[in-house]
C-alpha cells in the first residue's frame, strides 16, 4: 500500500486502537490459538457519489475462532425495516425530527468477556515477533464484536431510563410527562427521533459522553435508503444510489433497461450450466437484490 493517503489512514486507526487500550502484547499461553488480522481499505463515499473520505480498518479473522473457546453468543443489532417504516411514518404525521448519529469506531467500545489473542497487525510489528495481541476490547471481524457493542450502547440507554421495545431489541424508547424519544440502532448507524428538538439534543449530548461520535443532522442517507425533506414536511425515499451502486459492481451502468427483464418462456434446467467464475459476486447481488 503505497498511496500516503491509505498510509495516513492505516496510522490513524492504529492509533486510534492504541489509544482505546484494545490490546495489550503477551506470549501465548500453551493452551490457546491466536487468529489472524488484516487491513481492509474502504471509499467512504457521499450520497452524491463524491468522496468523503479513505477508510482504514484492522479486521480479526474471525472465521478461525471456535464457539465455546473464544467466544459464546453472539448478536448483531440490526433495525427491522418495519420499525423504520413505523417510526418515520410517526415523524412525518407528528412533524417530529429525526436525527442521525455515527459513532465512531463503535465496536472498539465492546468490552470482550471472553480470551481471545490475535497476532500483531501488519506494518506495526514490535521487535518480538513472537508476542500476541491479547484482545480487551471488541476488534471489527470478532464473532462476539456486534453483540458486545449492542450491550454496551445498551447498557448507557438503560441508565438513561430507555427501554427496549419488545418487538425488536434495536429499538428503545423514553417515554416521560407525554414526551417521547426513540433510538434506533443499526450497528453504528443510530437514528433518533423525539417529540421535541431539545430531547434530542439532550440524548446525543448524554451518548457523547460515552462515546465520540458525529452528529450528521437531519437524517438523509440511511442504510442506502436516501431521505429527502419536502417543504410540506413529508420524507421522500428512494434507492437511486444503492442501485447505481448495483449497476456499477455487476459491470451493468451502461444497459439499456427494459420492462420485463427476464424471459417468460425460460426453462430451467436440471443439470445447470458452467461453474460461475465469480460465485461470491452472484451471491453478493442476489442479497443485494
Amino acid at each position: 500500500m503505497s498511496d500516503p493517503r491509505w498510509l495516513n489512514a492505516m496510522h490513524t486507526k492504529y492509533n486510534a486502537l492504541m489509544a482505546n487500550n484494545t490490546w495489550s502484547l503477551v506470549p501465548l499461553p500453551s493452551d490457546r490459538k491466536a487468529i489472524g488480522c488484516k487491513w481492509i481499505f474502504r471509499v467512504k463515499e457521499n450520497p452524491d457519489g463524491s468522496v468523503n473520505k479513505l477508510k482504514a480498518r484492522l479486521v480479526a479473522k474471525g472465521f478461525l475462532q471456535k464457539a465455546g473457546f473464544d467466544f459464546t453468543e453472539i448478536f448483531s443489532p440490526v433495525v427491522k425495516p418495519v420499525t423504520i417504516r413505523i417510526l418515520l411514518t410517526l415523524a412525518v404525521t407528528y412533524k417530529w425530527q429525526v436525527h442521525q448519529i455515527d459513532i465512531n469506531n463503535a465496536f472498539l467500545n465492546g468490552v470482550l468477556q471472553e480470551e481471545v489473542y490475535m497476532q500483531q497487525p501488519t506494518g506495526f510489528e514490535v521487535a518480538d515477533k513472537s508476542l500476541l495481541c491479547k484482545l480487551h476490547k471488541s476488534l471489527y471481524g470478532l464473532k462476539q464484536a456486534p453483540r458486545a457493542w449492542y450491550e454496551r450502547l445498551t447498557q448507557v440507554l438503560l441508565k438513561m431510563s430507555f427501554v427496549k421495545s419488545r418487538c425488536d431489541p434495536s429499538l428503545l424508547v423514553h417515554s416521560q410527562h407525554g414526551s417521547s424519544t426513540y433510538v434506533l440502532i443499526y450497528v453504528d448507524d443510530i437514528l433518533i427521533i423525539g417529540s421535541a428538538p431539545h430531547l434530542i439534543q439532550d440524548v446525543i449530548h448524554k451518548l457523547n459522553v460515552h462515546f465520540a461520535l458525529k452528529q450528521l443532522g437531519q437524517v438523509n442517507y440511511f442504510l442506502g435508503i436516501e431521505v429527502h425533506h419536502l417543504p410540506s414536511g413529508a420524507l421522500l425515499l428512494n434507492q437511486a444510489k444503492y442501485i447505481r451502486d448495483l449497476l456499477v459492481k455487476t459491470k451493468m451502468a451502461n444497459s439499456k433497461p427494459i420492462g420485463s427483464p427476464m424471459m417468460s418462456s425460460c426453462r430451467l434446467s436440471i443439470i445447470g450450466t458452467d461453474t460461475m467464475t465469480d460465485p461470491t459476486l452472484y451471491m453478493s447481488t442476489v442479497g443485494a437484490l
